[in-house]
């Protein structure tokens, strides 16, 4: 059994519970390992069996089988595939941040950034259709359930994406390495902005550049010369909610 365009397949607690608890009905099937009857995965079984969802016991080899390879922490679920329920445009409504991929192709990565934009309250994490990461099985247990309530936008064009947003009253901000102007020195908490990361091997694309209102780092001192980019979107991330929260306590 593998997923298709209609199906998702859920790995690890993290992921099969935040689809029960968000869209329970949309769960097939769950599969659990049969000798990892431990408490917490009894716990997770009894909340899937009493919304309902179809529980079997199963083999560690089978589990692995159906996971290719990837950690399922003793669970597996197949599940309809959710379609995003707003559209890019809707959420252009000058609040908050979102967080722009250009170039971002690994799943664990695209996980990771979830997880970090969820937590800290970005409204959407956007990329564009070609060249990044699909939101597949590795980058929803990586995201460790923000993939079922953060949306992930995958646009045409990114580009286009940017002006909308900034025609919107966003600012723009471009993370890259050898920008002269520390994102430390910006004033965040004045306007809605986006923070757009690019991949670890060629950065931010060209044209993306030029759309940003500004190109700014982080700044490094030690030895190495870069973060990868689910750190850097976790320090980006918190220094705004930081200096939100901060303008806030002063209201």
């Amino acid at each position: 059994m593998t997923s298709s365009a209609r199906q998702q397949v859920l790995l690890g607690f993290h992921a099969v519970r935040a689809r029960l608890r968000n869209e329970a009905a949309s769960i097939q099937s769950v599969l659990i390992d049969r000798d990892r009857q431990d408490a917490r995965l009894k716990a997770l079984s009894a909340e899937l069996q009493a919304a309902g969802c179809s529980v079997s016991l199963e083999s560690g080899r089978q589990l692995d089988r159906l996971a290719k390879g990837q950690r399922h922490q003793g669970v597996l679920a197949f599940a309809d595939h959710r379609e995003p329920s707003l559209r890019y445009e809707d959420l252009l409504d000058g609040h908050g941040f979102m967080v722009f991929l250009d170039g971002v192709t690994d799943p664990h990565n695209l996980g990771a950034v979830l997880r970090t934009a969820e937590a800290s309250g970005a409204r959407a994490v956007v990329a564009p259709k070609d060249h990044s990461a699909p939101l597949n099985e590795v980058a929803m247990r990586v995201s460790a359930g923000a993939g079922e309530t953060l949306p992930y936008m995958q646009v045409t064009n990114l580009v286009r994406a940017i002006e909308q947003a900034q025609d919107n009253g966003y600012w723009a901000l471009a993370f890259a390495d050898e920008a002269g102007s520390s994102f430390y020195q910006q004033s965040l908490a004045d306007q809605p902005h986006l923070l757009i990361f690019g991949s670890e091997d060629k950065g931010i694309r060209r044209l993306v550049r030029e759309q940003a209102d500004a190109l700014v780092s982080l700044p490094m001192m030690g030895s190495v010369s870069s973060l990868n980019v689910s750190v850097a979107c976790g320090v980006a991330c918190y220094e705004l909610l930081r200096q939100t929260q901060a303008r806030q306590a002063k209201v």
